[in-house]
């Protein structure tokens, strides 16, 4: 196995400080003792922290945020795994544009996707509830469900599941006791970066999202149009925080390898 050489760990540690740079300044704007943003030069202070609890509008569209992500992912996933069966291991007329209609989400901005949710729902009288929120976000997360399901099916050996029908399991029987085990990592997967993506989704959900429904990044970006308080950095720190924390969790006790590849 050829090492790597001094470019491409200069390269390597160029990109990484690329990516990590923007959420070190974020964080570091959190704890500013000012008034608005600005990095904290003369000494650390949780001001704005203390001040998340004087705002519970940010917890509660923290909350609705993650329960419409948990909603739409698990929805979304509960289409593709069939879908992905479907397309996978039949040949049917209209196959590649059923294909094509799933993923298609991922080619069209999401700017052009609110617009259209929120003329479509204006039309029927869903315009800013959370079922029509919840719809939208299902449409723009399916791609991610559908892709890793697809993948995971793809190529995957049906000597099991084809003797078990044979010893006489009925099909759902053999879904559940040999296909789902054998796909749950591409499945895990697609769940994990749906609900990631319905959680941070904010282009499209300005369009959908009401007073009432506002998720966490719409409530953030309202914020930021009407003041330049360090708020929403103290607010987005926390959250980097509780995401890091619950993804070394899932590294610690099942490993994010396993559920993005599977087990070696």
């Amino acid at each position: 196995m050829r090492r790597l050489g001094p470019l491409s760990y200069i390269f390597h540690t160029i990109f990484v400080i690329f990516i990590l740079a923007p959420l070190a300044v974020v964080v570091l704007v959190s704890f500013t003792s000012k008034g608005y943003l600005s990095m904290p030069t003369d000494g650390l202070s949780l001001r704005w922290f203390k001040a998340i609890w004087d705002a519970p509008e940010f917890i509660e569209a923290f909350w609705f945020s993650v329960c419409l992500a948990f909603v739409s992912a698990s929805a979304a996933t509960l289409i593709a795994v069939p879908a992905a069966l479907a397309l996978a291991r039949m040949t049917f007329h209209g196959r590649a544009a059923i294909s094509s209609f799933l993923l298609s989400p991922m080619l069209i901005p999401h700017l052009v996707l609110g617009v259209a949710f929120l003329q479509f729902y204006s039309r029927l009288g869903m315009g800013g509830t959370s079922v029509g929120l919840t719809a939208a976000h299902i449409v723009v997360i399916m791609p991610y469900a559908v892709r890793l399901s697809l993948a995971s099916i793809t190529g995957l050996p049906r000597d099991a599941e084809q003797a078990a029908l044979t010893l006489g399991a009925s099909r759902f029987t053999v879904f559940r006791r040999i296909t789902l085990p054998l796909i749950l990592p591409g499945v895990a997967g697609g769940w994990l970066l749906a609900f990631i993506s319905s959680f941070d989704e904010l282009t499209m959900s300005v369009f959908v999202a009401a007073p009432a429904t506002q998720t966490l990044p719409v409530k953030m970006y309202n914020h930021i149009v009407e003041t330049i308080d360090p708020l929403s950095a103290s607010v987005s720190t926390v959250t980097i925080v509780i995401t890091f924390v619950v993804m070394l969790l899932l590294d610690r006790l099942y490993g994010i390898d396993k559920i993005f590849i599977g087990k070696s």
